[in-house]
């Protein structure tokens, strides 16, 4: 089935304030003032991040969220726009903040954060926006945990929907806890591809070992799932095959936002018609590339670029 667009990302959408580096705020003494070396703002979030780097990869992108009817809305709106992405489907709440967050990068790249809840959580996709929303060869879902009008039966009926029309599915989520598990396991059977970090999933399933918490939700309907594991790469779990990819060797600045690359990344490998290890390689790379910079469209140029880097950077080290 055609489609107008290669991904649709649907789901959290925010205004990352980021500064660095800040490992201590200032006191009296000095005036309450410290001086940084940088700071930014940039459209992140499970799906914010992930269209702004699959439209970075050269793919035809759409944003479907929330916004607030604030200053911080009009600078999500305009960011996603410059980058090509369309934005006809967002939804905007005037009486809502749009949802954000404070995040204070230390020097060894932690990010202790500060967020403010808002529009995302009145994100409702109904059944009459289906063929809009769904009008991609991907369609991704990001935000779980954090999107209060959506979570549940809506996002379960929302990727039925989506395979129906003969799309794929890929899924993430955020501030994920033991509750979490049943919003998700509902959905799992209608996602092809479950990208969680391993301290979600963790906390979801109760479990501890990777390969045991990728056979629960391999069980319970998910096509693939795929485990992120920071510095430590990757594990990639499917029906036919189970690896592990190791991270790159890069100097870290800050991690926001690397696993919403590498879900971008790995879309991207997907789009290329390449087999899943590939797809997880360009995925690493795309992450790798992020945190190299600060915020979580920070590293990623182009797809030709990405490729590069992932050809000729070294890995950090084998997994087993």
């Amino acid at each position: 089935m055609s489609a107008a667009y290669d991904v649709s990302a649907i789901g959290l959408y925010i205004v990352d304030v980021l500064g660095r580096p800040i490992d201590a705020f200032p006191d009296r003494s000095v005036g309450h003032i410290a001086f940084i070396d940088e700071l930014r703002f940039t459209v992140a979030g499970t799906a914010g991040g992930t269209v702004v780097d699959c439209a970075k990869l050269g793919l035809r992108a759409r944003a479907v969220g929330a916004v607030g009817g604030d200053e911080k809305a009009d600078f999500l709106l305009h960011t996603l726009a410059g980058f090509g992405i369309d934005t006809t489907a967002m939804q905007r709440y005037p009486s809502r903040p749009t949802s954000s967050t404070i995040l204070t990068i230390r020097s060894n790249g932690e990010r202790p954060a500060f967020h403010q809840r808002g529009a995302s959580d009145d994100l409702l996709i109904t059944a009459d926006m289906y063929d809009e929303v769904c009008d991609a060869r991907f369609v991704h879902l990001g935000g779980t945990g954090l999107l209060a009008a959506m979570d549940g039966l809506p996002t379960v009926n929302l990727l039925r929907a989506a395979k129906e029309r003969g799309r794929t599915t890929t899924f993430d989520l955020l501030g994920a806890k033991s509750q979490t598990l049943e919003l998700v396991r509902p959905a799992l059977p209608y996602i092809d591809y479950f990208i969680p970090s391993i301290e979600e999933a963790t906390l979801m399933s109760g479990l501890k070992d990777r390969d045991e918490i990728a056979s629960m939700f391999l069980d319970a309907g998910a096509g693939t799932c795929i485990l992120t594991m920071g510095g430590e790469g990757s594990y990639i779990a499917s029906r036919d095959a189970r690896f592990a990819l190791p991270a790159f060797a890069i100097d870290v600045v800050d991690t926001t936002g690397c696993g919403d690359a590498y879900t971008a990344g790995f879309i991207a490998g997907l789009k290329l018609d390449w087999d899943l290890e590939r797809s997880a390689r360009l995925a690493t790379a795309a992450s790798a590339l992020v945190a190299t910079g600060l915020g979580s469209d920070a590293g990623i140029e182009s797809l030709e670029r990405t490729i590069e880097f992932m050809e000729r950077t070294a890995i950090a080290g084998a997994l087993h």
